[in-house]
C-alpha cells in the first residue's frame, strides 16, 4: 500500500471530482477512435498483422497509466518507434512470418528491460545529451522513409519489409508497370479526406453551434469515418475480387495470447543494439511530447518514473506478443486537448479499444490496406521538420550540420546508425564546445566599474595590462585552448606588463588545468609578465587553496574585482 500511495495516479485520484471522471471518459472515447484505426496502421508499418497494433493499446496503457507520470501522455502504437522495428527485424531477414513476429516480440521485451535499467541507474536526465537539432534531422528523416514505406500499400504493389530508403525507391520503380489504379484512387481519396477532417472540417462544426463535447469528438472521428466509409465501398463493390484491393482480411477476435518467453541468448545478442536504440528513442520521444503537455498545465513530470512506466509497457507488450511501442504525438496532444485529467483517460482508451478486438473486428475485414497507409502517410507528414533547419541555420550553423549529418545519415545508411551517428555527435559537440571556451579582451565602460568586451562595446583599457575573461569552467580539455588566446592576445598587443583572468564564469577548475596554469605562468614571467586573477568565486578559491600554485601566487596577484585590479595595476 506504501508502494501504491507513492503512484502519480494515486496522488491525483486523492482530489479526484465527478467533473474530472467525465473528462476522462470524454477523452478515452475520443483517444479510442483515433487509437483503433491509428493502431492498426502503425502495425503495418511494424510489419506485423494489424490487429498487434490493438494489442498494444491493451496491457501496456494499463500499465502505463497505473505508473506514468504524465496526466495526458498515449502511449502505444508510434510511428517512429514502428519503423524502427520493422528496419531492426528486417535487417535480420527472418525466414518466415512466425520468426519475424518472435523477432518483434524480443525487441519489446529488449527495449522494457533497457528502460528498466536506465530506470535503476536513474538516468532520466540523459535525454540532456541528445540536442534538438539531432532529434529533428533523425525525425525528419525517418519520416521521409516511413512515407517511402507506405507508397508500397497507395500503389497497389509489392516491395519487401525492412528495405533500407535507396532500396525501397529502387523496388518502387521496378514495380511501376504494376501499379493498382483502384487501389491508388482508394489511397488518394483517403489522404484528401484525411486532410478534410483535419484541416477544414473543424472549422464547418464550429458554425454549427453543437455542443463543445459532440464537436471535439465529430472532429477527431475522421480517421475512423473513413476506414468504415471505405470499407463499405470495398464491401459493396467486392473491390477486393474484383480489382485485386488488397484488404486487411480476418482480425482474430478476443485477447492475445500471453507469451511465455525462452531465453535465446544468440538472438538477444542481435538484437541488444537495435534494441538499446528504440529503447532510447522511446524515452526521448515520449519524454519530450510529455514535457510540452505538462508545461501548458505548469506542471512537471518525473523523468525516472518515465523511465520505470515506460519499460513496464514494453514488457507488457512483449507479453501480449506485440511490438515495441511509445508515446504518439498526435494522441496526446488529442488526449490534452479532449481534457484528459488523469491517465484514468488511457485506462479507458485500453478498455475501448478491447471491447473493439471483442465485438467489432468483422467491420474491418474489408478495410483496405491503402487507407492505413494513407492515415501514416497522413501521420507522420507533419514531422518532416524543414522550418527548423531555417532556425539551425539562422541562429547557430554548427547545430544545422549536426541536423544535415543525422538526416543524411539516416537517409542513406539507416534508422540505427543514424541514431548513433546522431548521438555521438550530440555528445562530441558538448565536448568541442566545452573544449573551446568563449573568451573576451574586456575593457572599462566609461568611468564604471563594469568591464565589457572590446569588440562589442565602447570601453576604455589600460596600457599594459591586459584583462580576460573567461566565460566556462576551465578542464583538462580546454585550458590548452585558454592557453593558446592568451598568448595570441600578448602577440597581438605591445608592452604587456599584466595579465589579468578574470573568473566570473569559472565555477571549476580541474587538477591538469592548475598545473597548466603553473606552467604559463612560469612561461608569462620569462616574458615579464605578471599573472593575475580577478573576480574567483568561493568554490574555486577554495580548490586554489589546496594547490601549491596559490602560493606562487603573490598577495597583490588576487583581486575581488576586475575594477580593484585595473586601479591596483595602473
Amino acid at each position: 500500500m506504501l508502494v501504491l500511495d507513492k503512484l502519480p495516479l494515486a496522488n491525483w485520484l486523492k482530489t479526484y471530482k465527478k467533473q474530472d471522471v467525465i473528462s476522462d471518459l470524454i477523452a478515452g472515447l475520443i483517444a479510442t477512435i483515433i487509437m483503433v484505426p491509428q493502431g492498426m496502421a502503425y502495425a503495418l508499418l511494424a510489419g506485423v498483422p494489424a490487429e498487434y497494433g490493438l494489442y498494444c493499446a491493451i496491457l501496456p496503457s494499463f500499465f502505463y497509466a497505473i505508473l506514468g507520470s504524465s496526466r495526458s501522455l498515449s502511449v502505444g502504437p508510434a510511428a517512429l518507434i514502428s519503423i524502427m522495428v520493422a528496419s531492426s527485424v528486417g535487417a535480420l531477414a527472418p525466414e518466415t512470418d512466425q520468426m519475424y513476429l518472435i523477432y518483434a516480440v524480443n525487441i519489446s521485451f529488449l527495449v522494457g528491460a533497457f528502460l528498466l535499467l536506465m530506470r535503476l541507474l536513474r538516468l532520466g536526465s540523459m535525454t540532456n545529451f541528445i540536442s534538438l537539432p539531432v532529434i529533428s534531422g533523425f525525425t525528419s528523416a525517418s519520416a521521409i522513409i516511413i512515407l517511402t514505406s507506405q507508397l508500397k500499400h497507395l500503389l497497389g504493389v509489392s516491395v519487401p519489409t525492412g528495405l533500407n530508403f535507396a532500396e525501397t525507391i529502387e523496388a518502387l520503380f521496378a514495380q511501376v508497370s504494376l501499379i493498382n489504379y483502384t487501389t491508388l484512387s482508394i489511397g488518394i481519396g483517403a489522404c484528401i479526406g484525411l486532410w478534410y477532417f483535419k484541416n477544414l472540417f473543424p472549422g464547418q462544426l464550429k458554425r454549427l453551434g453543437l455542443n463543445a463535447l459532440l464537436e471535439q469528438a465529430l472532429a477527431k472521428a475522421g480517421p475512423m469515418l473513413i476506414v468504415l466509409a471505405f470499407a463499405y465501398i470495398v464491401f459493396f463493390g467486392q473491390l477486393n475480387d474484383l480489382n485485386q484491393v488488397r484488404v486487411v482480411g480476418a482480425i482474430p477476435e478476443g485477447l492475445p495470447s500471453l507469451q511465455i518467453f525462452q531465453l535465446d541468448v544468440s538472438l538477444w545478442q542481435a538484437l541488444a543494439l537495435p534494441s538499446l536504440l528504440i529503447a532510447l528513442m522511446c524515452f526521448v520521444t515520449s519524454i519530450s511530447v510529455g514535457t510540452t503537455l505538462a508545461n501548458k498545465r505548469k506542471e512537471r513530470i518525473n523523468a525516472n518514473q518515465e523511465l520505470l512506466a515506460l519499460g513496464a509497457a514494453n514488457l507488457m507488450a512483449a507479453l501480449s506478443g506485440t511490438f515495441a511501442l511509445a508515446a504518439s504525438m498526435s494522441r496526446s496532444a488529442v488526449n490534452h486537448s479532449a481534457g484528459a485529467q488523469t491517465t484514468i483517460a488511457s485506462i479507458v482508451c485500453a478498455f475501448g479499444v478491447l471491447i473493439t478486438l471483442l465485438f467489432l473486428t468483422p467491420f474491418f475485414y474489408y478495410l483496405p490496406l491503402a487507407v492505413l497507409g494513407a492515415i501514416v502517410v497522413m501521420s507522420v507528414a507533419s514531422m518532416i521538420e524543414l522550418e527548423q533547419l531555417k532556425r539551425c541555420w539562422r541562429v547557430n550553423r554548427t547545430d544545422a550540420y549536426s541536423l544535415v549529418a543525422t538526416f543524411f545519415t539516416v537517409l542513406v545508411f539507416g534508422i540505427e546508425l543514424g541514431i548513433t551517428v546522431g548521438i555521438l555527435g550530440s555528445v562530441m559537440l558538448v565536448v568541442y564546445r566545452a573544449s573551446h571556451p568563449h573568451m573576451a579582451v574586456v575593457g572599462r565602460v566609461g568611468n564604471s566599474e563594469h568591464f565589457r568586451n572590446i569588440k562589442r562595446h565602447q570601453v576604455n583599457t589600460e596600457q599594459g595590462i591586459l584583462a580576460i575573461r573567461v566565460d566556462e569552467s576551465i578542464y583538462f580539455s580546454n585550458v590548452q585552448c585558454i592557453e593558446d588566446y592568451i598568448f595570441t592576445q600578448i602577440n597581438l598587443a605591445s608592452e604587456i606588463q599584466h595579465i589579468v583572468l578574470i573568473f566570473s564564469s569559472v565555477s571549476f577548475i580541474d587538477t591538469t588545468a592548475l598545473d597548466a596554469f603553473e606552467a604559463m605562468k612560469t612561461k608569462l614571467e620569462d616574458l615579464g609578465i605578471s599573472l593575475h586573477l580577478a573576480e574567483v568565486k568561493g568554490p574555486v578559491m577554495d580548490q586554489l587553496n589546496q594547490t601549491s600554485f596559490i602560493e606562487q601566487l603573490k598577495p597583490g596577484q588576487i583581486f575581488f574585482t576586475t575594477d580593484d585590479a585595473f586601479k591596483h595595476l595602473a
